[in-house]
Order: C-alpha cells, then sequence, then structure tokens
C-alpha cells in the first residue's frame, strides 16, 4: 500500500511495539502476565478502502463482501471506510447489510470533507453505525485530495458532526491522531474515541511509531475520551497486549488480517485471528520484557 520517506513510517510502526517493550519492561510486565486471561481481547479489522489499487482485487464490491462475511464469521470486529468515487462506501454499506450474520454493525470512518457532505455520509450509514468517525489524518494524503475536497477540520467543524451524531445515538470517534495539534483538537472536540493511526505509515505529518504515541500520550489523551484505539505495525499477540497495556481499548489490524483472508479465506483469516489473540504467556512473556 505504500508509505512515504521509503515506507519509514511503516518500519517504526511495525519495529515500535518491540522497543517500548524493552523501554517499559519493569511497568508492562504485570500485565503482559495478567493477560492470559484474556483470550480474546478486542481487535478489529482497520478500515480499508481501495481493494483494487491498494490490495489487487478486482473490484471493490467482492473485496467487501467478502471480509465482512469473513470477518462475521469469525467474530473480528468491523470498520467500514470511504474513498473515491462513492461506491467505495456504498459498496461497505450494502455488503454489511446483506451479511448473512444478522443485525451486524461496524464503525464507519468518514474522509474529512465539507460538513455537508459528511452529513450526507452519516445519513447513508446510519442505520448499520455502531460508530461514526471523522478519518482527520487522510487530509494528509495527496492521492486523495488530488481527487476529491479534503479539509484540515476545526474543533468547531468536529463539534457540528458530533453533535449531529448524538443526537442519532451514535457514539463519535476522530481517527488519526497523531501529532500535538490531534491531541489539542481531541482535548476540544471530546469524542468518546481518539483512534491513533498514521494511515499505516502512509501519512507524513510526523516521524514515529504508534506504540511511541501511545506510550507517551495516552495519558493525556484518557483525560478527554473514554476509549483509546489504535492501529499500525501491530504484528504478534504481544504486540495486541502491549497496546492494552499501555491504555488503549481496541486494537485494529489491517494488512495481516488482509493477507490471510486472501490466502486462506474464511480459514486463513480464523487463523490469523487466532495468532493474534492468544498466546502462552507464561513461556514468552520473560523473554518479551526482560531482553
Amino acid at each position: 500500500m505504500g508509505g512515504t520517506n521509503g515506507n519509514e513510517n511503516f518500519q517504526l510502526n511495525v519495529s515500535g511495539w518491540e522497543k517500548i517493550r524493552k523501554e517499559k519492561k519493569d511497568t508492562l510486565k504485570d500485565f503482559l502476565e495478567r493477560a492470559a486471561e484474556e483470550r480474546i481481547p478486542s481487535i478489529s479489522i482497520a478500515p480499508i478502502t481501495g481493494a483494487v489499487e491498494n490490495i489487487g482485487m478486482s473490484n471493490e464490491k467482492d473485496y467487501y463482501g467478502q471480509i465482512i462475511q469473513a470477518a462475521t464469521e469469525v467474530g473480528l470486529g468491523l470498520c467500514i471506510g470511504d474513498g473515491y468515487p462513492d461506491e467505495k462506501l456504498k459498496f461497505g454499506l450494502d455488503a454489511l447489510r446483506k451479511c448473512t450474520v444478522g443485525g451486524m454493525k461496524a464503525a464507519i470512518f468518514i474522509k474529512p470533507y465539507p460538513n455537508e457532505k459528511i452529513m450526507e455520509r452519516i445519513g447513508w450509514s446510519a442505520d448499520c453505525a455502531s460508530v461514526i468517525g471523522i478519518d482527520i489524518d487522510s487530509f494528509n494524503l495527496a492521492t486523495m485530495r488530488n481527487l476529491v475536497h479534503l479539509e484540515k477540520k476545526s474543533a468547531a467543524q468536529l463539534l457540528e458532526i458530533k453533535s449531529r451524531l448524538e443526537e442519532l445515538g451514535l457514539p463519535f470517534a476522530i481517527k488519526g491522531v497523531f501529532t500535538e495539534d490531534d491531541i489539542e483538537t481531541i482535548r476540544s472536540v471530546r469524542p468518546k474515541i481518539a483512534y491513533i493511526s498514521n494511515h499505516g505509515g502512509r501519512i507524513d505529518t510526523r516521524r514515529g511509531s504508534t506504540a511511541e504515541f501511545l506510550a507517551q500520550n495516552a495519558s493525556e489523551l484518557g483525560k478527554y475520551c473514554e476509549e483509546i484505539w489504535i492501529d499500525g505495525g501491530i504484528r504478534t499477540p504481544l504486540d495486541v497486549a502491549t497496546a492494552l497495556a499501555l491504555g488503549a481499548s481496541r486494537v485494529l489490524v489491517g494488512r495481516p488480517f488482509i493477507t490471510a483472508m486472501l490466502k486462506g479465506g474464511v480459514g486463513g483469516l480464523c487463523q490469523k485471528v487466532l495468532e493474534l489473540s492468544l498466546i502462552d504467556y507464561g513461556k514468552s512473556v520473560d523473554s518479551h520484557t526482560t531482553a
């Protein structure tokens, strides 16, 4: 899917979890040992669109039909993102409504269009959304800015969206928290969910990993939201446990789940979910936290 500066932040995302474990081994060790009781942590598939451009599938509709059906069958949390053209979001919503597991809902993430256009998308999505969020960091994706009108959202604009979602009884999320300015936005808007992400390393707002951003800022962010979600470079069960130990409420994974599904269908995805959810902590915690 690519990334800026030679994929630097993508690589930092992946290596950041082990780095944080070494830096904070004394404070994390007890949590990781207790995590053996948490057999299935809070894991969702990250919002990924552009299946043709980014994944190599023949069309977006087939991608959403397959990933949503597979995810629901293995009990994986769902997210749906939008993109250009509008059909990308509509395909995801249609696949969710047609899913054989009835009543399934997903966290829906909308690009930072002008608010009038965002409100339209909220209308499309409200009946099958568990959460609706604004993907503020995608303003920094040049490929998107060249296709559609995206805005750097002000706190006032985000508060307008939050107010509309409160009328609908839906929680509000702000995705793409990765800078000091973003923390200030969370402080001003106070969404239910602050979602730490650098778009899988594709956003060039600052150098660093989502792991270190979580470690440095979870305490502050937690004052202004109810939940912290995070994605970026999560590849092992210990990465999942580390994110939870540092204050995340939900961990989101993109490339590994997509790759597993493309290789092995529902069975492949199920195996990857189990790999990230289950671990013999008694055998592995000491080697990872005292190295």
